[in-house]
């Protein structure tokens, strides 16, 4: 669990947005969210190699930070939902943006590592 500190007092903002939404699954898990409402199966078929118990760590921490908005339905069974809370969505362009820049960097994957591997002297 995170330690709870006053992120107000962050001097770099840069440094805050990476500790919000910098962990292991975050930004899929927004990624995932943007394109709206998911239960957590949904969400945990969609990103196979996750662990539940991270799974569910994750969406806490989101959902502490007011970026994603957990609703529980009293149903038998359970049902819960999650989506974006309109701060949530404010991350929607960011995520536009790295899934642009992901299916650029794929595209030339093969001729950068080219130039990066004729570059290095071998050893």
């Amino acid at each position: 669990m995170r330690d709870q500190v006053d992120r107000t007092e962050q001097n770099c903002p840069t440094e805050l947005a990476v500790e919000i939404i910098g962990g292991k699954w975050k930004l899929m898990i927004l990624d995932h969210l943007a394109d709206g409402i998911h239960r957590f199966g949904e969400l945990h078929r969609a990103l196979p190699p996750v662990t539940p118990r991270m799974l569910t760590r994750q969406l806490r921490e989101l959902e502490d930070d007011g970026l994603v908005l957990r609703t529980a339905y009293p149903e038998v069974p359970p049902k819960v939902e999650y989506s974006l809370t309109e701060l949530g969505r404010t991350l929607e362009p960011l995520l536009i943006g790295l899934r642009s820049w992901g299916e650029l960097y794929r595209g030339r994957y093969a001729e950068v590592r080219a130039e990066a591997t004729a570059v290095r002297p071998v050893s």
